[in-house]
């Protein structure tokens, strides 16, 4: 079956409401780590927009190149913008003002009138390359032709930098040629190449200074940036004329495949329209691969996007050929525990075994000390950092997962197995950040190695030293899945040495962290032994891994007091609201934000611990999980996925209600997550081998 594409529509009236329409956003992505983003106004609100961002180093290295494409209608003696940007003194020119209906489906379109004059503008990347094509149809109804202009503004910073053009440390050099115009920059050595077939380039250098970026204001960010114009693009339309024309945008720092890919792209507007086509089929192949694992399942709006969002997460990392995981649109990069808690989100619950296999193989390929990377900062790429304890043992999870999907244990033993022994042995001895188990059998740890690992004035805010709880119970969850392998690959007296590793740690546990005032478990117990009994969501991981250390009682307790402490409709506070430290609104500058990051802000990411947790304790009948659905996800998924990042679902939401959507627009782990529990859990579309995998454990 051909499922069709999900759409979001917005008319005049939407539009019209500016300090809404403002707000919402869009982002298509490359696979390559790149990606084009603004808003349903085409007004820029934040220094990571831009039409053209190329991961210079895949998937990191990003760099804003074409910021926007400025368009312009010279009819009899009048020169009438189309498009808006925002200063300090206000917006400048109107052009919104003449924005009738945007639609995303899933490529943006804008529909626009002047005096009669109708404009169609539709945008898109292609899969695995640096450019960004544009489709315009313009029909002028008048009895004297019109003039139709396109101007490109440029940049060339990182995208976490804005331009000050006195401090300039770049300069393109532009070779103009009738229909474009090539770019290059010495140092950097950077190449773009802009063009059409229906059109002329006119050289006409001009700076546009001082756009402001109204979010980062609000975040107390540097927020004003100066755009650099070539020239211009201009068509002309005959009286009572349609013409329809596009224009082609490839960006890098390698020349070759800048004029290369030009040469391919630039062939004129039915071979635009062939791209876009081509780009269409590859997402409506993402959804009947989708709807062909799970017959009989409707096909959503909402769950389409969701679907094809999962995509735009994943990315190829060139410094080793295989896949990964970008955290986040627009800063995050390629995060170890944000990718491996994905993993089953992304590409299990979807059906992407390869994927799959290519995520293990890239962060066991950069395992080193036994510890897996925390993350692969924008500006190097290629040398991670390994500030994690958590990320190593979701990677345990992550093989168990895919064994769960796939079977394929032959896989594992190839290429993993051996350096899943070395990564207990290194946990055992002890390696960096003070990892290191126990006489009591548990894993202690250093500061800011969790997930919430939020920083003010170089100190942790929450920094969780010790022993956390979700560590043991990914720990353990680790040494269960280290046991039910070593069964099978090197027998009985390999895997008793985990059995026993995990006894000893499960008896230390229970010891440990059970908080009898209030019947849940303890967030931390410090090195010197004190118990921190702060009530955050961690503990409920330790109830949803498939290993868990838990009876149901005590399971029943902490799924109890999560759910009504925590929950909210968009996801997990960070922090209970009667704690003294929570902040119920992330806003203000890095510092003010930071206190509020893991001190009670709501991640959608915890619905999907939260909602294994809740299923496995209340169980899996159909009035549960139509509740689960009802009260814990539909909210999340019919409501905001249209609401803020078109399409997707934001990184983070404040606390207190109304929940404001804050962070990221489209974040990895807020798709993977929901969208795991609600197939696995909600539908109880259970993974084709868990019956298998998890039985073998007890055999």
């Amino acid at each position: 079956m051909n499922y069709e594409l999900p759409s979001i529509h917005l008319g005049l009236d939407d539009i019209r409401n500016f300090e809404t329409s403002i707000r919402k956003e869009w982002v298509l992505t490359n696979g390559l780590g790149g990606y084009s983003s603004s808003t349903v106004l085409g007004i820029n609100t934040r220094k990571h927009h831009g039409l053209l961002v190329v991961a210079f180093n895949p998937p990191t290295g990003r760099h804003v190149l074409l910021e926007k494409l400025d368009e312009e209608i010279i009819f009899e003696d009048k020169t009438l913008p189309i498009h808006s940007n925002e200063f300090q003194q206000g917006i400048f020119p109107n052009g919104i003002d003449y924005l009738q209906k945007f639609r995303l489906s899933p490529f943006p379109y804008f529909r626009y009138n002047v005096e009669g004059i109708e404009i169609h503008k539709r945008l898109f990347m292609l899969h695995g390359k640096n450019a960004l094509i544009t489709i315009y149809e313009v029909f002028n109804p008048h009895l004297k032709s019109i003039r139709f202009n396109v101007f490109p503004r440029l940049n060339l910073r990182h995208f976490h930098s804005v331009t000050e053009r006195e401090k300039l440390s770049w300069s393109y050099v532009q070779t103009p040629f009738s229909n474009g115009v090539f770019l290059k920059n010495e140092k950097p050595k950077i190449f773009l190449a802009i063009g059409t077939k229906e059109g002329e380039y006119k050289a006409l250098e001009k700076w546009i200074d001082e756009i402001l970026y109204r979010t980062d204001a609000s975040r107390k960010e540097k927020a004003l940036d100066d755009y650099y114009q070539p020239g211009k693009l201009q068509f002309e339309i005959a009286a009572n004329t349609w013409k329809k024309f596009s224009i082609v945008i490839v960006g890098s720092n390698h020349e070759n495949e800048v004029k290369e890919d030009f040469m391919e792209l630039n062939r004129g507007v039915e071979n635009a329209e062939k791209l876009l086509k081509r780009e269409i089929s590859r997402r409506k192949q993402l959804l009947d691969s989708f709807y062909q694992t799970y017959e009989g399942l409707n096909a959503e709006n909402w769950l389409n996007w969701l679907i094809l969002a999962a995509d735009s997460f994943i990315v190829f990392r060139k410094s080793c050929g295989t896949s990964s995981v970008i955290a986040g649109y627009h800063w995050f990069e390629d995060w170890g525990r944000d990718s491996l808690v994905s993993l089953p989100g992304l590409t299990l619950v979807t059906g992407r075994f390869d994927e799959a296999r290519q995520i293990l193989l890239t962060f066991m390929h950069y395992c080193r000390k036994g510890i897996v990377p925390n993350r692969f900062p924008d500006v190097s790429g290629e040398n991670p950092v390994y500030n994690t304890v958590d990320a190593t043992l979701w990677y345990f999870n992550a093989v168990l997962q895919f064994l769960k999907y796939t079977g394929d244990f032959e896989f594992v033993k190839s290429n993993l197995w051996e350096k899943m022994k070395e990564i207990i042995d290194w946990h055992v001895k002890g390696t960096d950040y003070g990892i290191v188990v126990e006489k009591d059998g548990l894993l202690a740890h250093g500061p800011q190695l969790t997930w919430m690992d939020a920083v003010v004035d170089r100190k942790a805010v929450t920094p969780r030293s010790g022993k956390a709880v979700e560590i043991q119970a990914l720990w353990y969850n680790a040494l269960k899945t280290m046991e039910l392998l070593a069964k099978r690959f090197e027998g009985e007296e390999k895997a008793k040495v985990y059995r026993e590793m995990a006894e000893k740690a499960k008896g230390s546990f229970l010891e440990k962290f059970w908080n009898s005032k209030i019947n849940c478990l303890y967030d931390v117990i410090h090195d010197d032994g004190t118990a921190d009994a702060s009530l955050r969501p961690n503990q409920i991981i330790a109830v949803a891994l498939d290993f868990s250390m838990l009876d149901k009682e005590k399971s029943m307790h902490i799924v109890n007091i999560v759910w009504k402490k925590l929950v909210t409709p968009y996801g997990l506070k960070s922090l209970s609201n009667d704690d003294p430290r929570y902040c119920g609104r992330y806003v203000g500058g890095w510092n003010e934000r930071n206190l509020a990051y893991h001190n009670g802000t709501v991640w959608p990411w915890l619905l999907g611990p939260f909602i294994t947790a809740f299923l496995k304790v209340k169980g899996y009948n159909e009035e549960w999980r139509i509740y689960v659905y009802e009260n814990f996800l539909k909210e999340l998924f019919t409501k905001h996925v249209f609401e803020a990042g078109l399409g997707t679902i934001s990184e983070i939401f404040d606390g207190d209600p109304p929940h404001t959507p804050r962070g990221c627009i489209s974040q990895a782990w807020s798709i993977a997550e929901p969208l795991r529990a609600y197939v696995e859990d909600v539908l109880y579309k259970r993974p084709p081998f868990e019956g298998q995998i998890l039985s073998y454990r007890e055999g």
